[in-house]
């Protein structure tokens, strides 16, 4: 036992403060996430399509990309013409809807004028917007999801709210938008909790194995903390007086009553690093191609350029079981689905979503032993977001492994085993506290995590203060050791 408490003691030397960083932070995210791709945002950097400019087909579009296993083909409508982007699982690229030429966005006077366009789009001010980069990444796009996308143009519009736009260098998409008080508020919040500065988050394996491994003696020390006071609240005898006193009393008690919260919120964390470690990773390329097909590209309609409403802003074609299909959006949360069908030269059956007759014919490609697709209620604990709100989400379930799809976009949203099932409430439900009865309560699921990371706070806010007298401590009698021992010397 005297072994644990030294080891604990320490232990709160060490992380006391770390502690204390990621529950303060962790209330400032709940309320200011760090910044994210936004399919609306995205969107109203896109003007309506002009048909006129529209010279190739979408199959020309896939023959000419050189990508062998294209699964989606969108035309855009952008400020400077629209264009064709063309991506699978090996790569993704742009070309002109004109002549077919690279697109890749490569001036500073299209990137404003699709600034304007976003702004116009949004209701802000975009008349002092400049350019004040081509930048590979910076604090707000470290993150390797952006590397398609990579470099990036950031425009400064200069208005009342600080926004900064970035813009694919790629396909000219507004990949992220920040405001001044989002960025501020993300140093006190994101890049506190996740100990996010660019020059180490810019070195993935650094950051992750360090994190890794920051979060895993973290739990430790936690779990060592809750055993030396669960056998002190056994062991003590309660007429002989407390076991603590003073602020090494209240520590106890905090860590006691709150033990639960505070042990699964520093072990879920780490398991925020998991990375494929201990739980299944998420689907592989190679699943979502399986649910694409071999999509018939060169079949698709010659009259498909005919078809192309005035307002759309985007039309995009996807594999999917085999077939092709056509999205036609006008707004972010508008679009309509048809099935493109070379046989009869038309697309059938317009409607907003997939339905489970198609859903099925997807589940087939995944083995015999899938049963029959269903949608999902919007309570269900396991249910992935889809592409626009209000979309359904269909599950397909292979023995233990689900698959959910998206009826918006076809696309794979999640591949669900049993490992992946536990991940998600070991993970997500202990750390952001994403159970049902508080999904349903945003109100008071915000009141209970505020709450508990306050007392988190406390509880580690008096660790640090025993750490560092403790710290004091020992550094003065290693001081007074020090002069003792000059003092013996002849």
């Amino acid at each position: 036992m005297r072994v644990f408490v030294v080891l604990h003691r320490w232990w709160g030397v060490a992380f006391c403060m770390v502690f204390a960083a990621w529950f303060a932070s962790g209330i400032v995210m709940h309320f200011v996430p760090y910044p994210a791709r936004s399919e609306a945002d995205r969107f109203a950097g896109l003007v309506a399509i002009n048909r006129d400019q529209v010279a190739r087909r979408p199959a020309d579009a896939v023959a000419a990309s050189g990508i062998h296993d294209a699964s989606r083909v969108r035309l855009v409508g952008r400020s400077d013409g629209p264009i064709y982007l063309i991506s699978g699982a090996s790569a993704a690229i742009a070309l002109r809807a004109f002549d077919l030429g690279n697109a890749r966005l490569a001036s500073d006077q299209t990137a404003l004028a699709i600034a304007a366009v976003y702004a116009r789009s949004r209701g802000l001010d975009a008349s002092g917007a400049r350019v004040t980069g081509l930048i590979a990444y910076d604090q707000w796009t470290v993150a390797g999801e952006l590397d398609g996308d990579r470099p990036l143009y950031r425009i400064a519009l200069n208005d009342a709210a600080g926004s900064e736009l970035y813009l694919s260098s790629m396909s000219g998409d507004v990949v992220l938008v920040t405001t001044r008080t989002a960025r501020v508020l993300g140093y006190f919040g994101s890049i506190v909790h996740w100990l996010y500065p660019t020059a180490l988050r810019h070195h993935q394996r650094i950051w992750s194995a360090m994190m890794w491994w920051l979060s895993l003696l973290g739990t430790v020390g936690a779990g060592f903390g809750i055993a030396i006071g669960l056998v002190r609240l056994i062991t003590t005898n309660r007429r002989a007086g407390p076991a603590y006193r003073g602020l090494q009393a209240w520590h106890y008690r905090l860590g006691l009553v709150f033990a639960p919260f505070i042990l699964g919120w520093i072990f879920s964390g780490f398991l925020s690093m998991d990375y494929g470690r201990l739980f299944s990773a998420n689907a592989p390329p190679a699943v979502a191609l399986a649910l694409a097909g071999a999509p018939p590209w060169d079949h698709l309609p010659a009259a498909e350029m005919l078809h192309v409403a005035k307002a759309s802003r985007e039309i995009e074609w996807f594999a999917f079981a085999g077939q092709i299909y056509r999205r036609d959006r006008t707004a972010p949360e508008e679009q309509q689905l048809s099935l493109a069908e070379p046989e009869t030269d038309a697309n059938s059956g317009p409607r907003a979503f997939l339905g489970e007759d198609e859903i099925n014919s997807a589940a087939n490609l995944y083995g015999r032993n899938c049963g029959h697709a269903f949608a999902l209620g919007a309570g269900d604990a396991y249910r992935a977001k889809p592409a626009l709100p209000g979309a359904p989400v269909f599950r397909i379930a292979c023995g233990n492994t689900w698959y959910e799809i998206d009826g918006a976009s076809g696309a794979l949203l999640s591949r669900l085993d049993r490992s992946r099932r536990a991940y998600r409430w070991l993970f997500s439900g202990l750390h952001t506290l994403d159970f049902p009865p508080l999904q349903s309560r945003p109100l008071l699921r915000t009141i209970v995590i505020v709450a508990f990371c306050l007392c988190g706070l406390a509880f580690s806010l008096t660790g640090a203060v025993l750490a560092w007298r403790r710290l004091r401590a020992s550094v003065g009698d290693l001081f007074e050791e020090n002069d003792a021992a000059r003092g013996r010397a002849p």
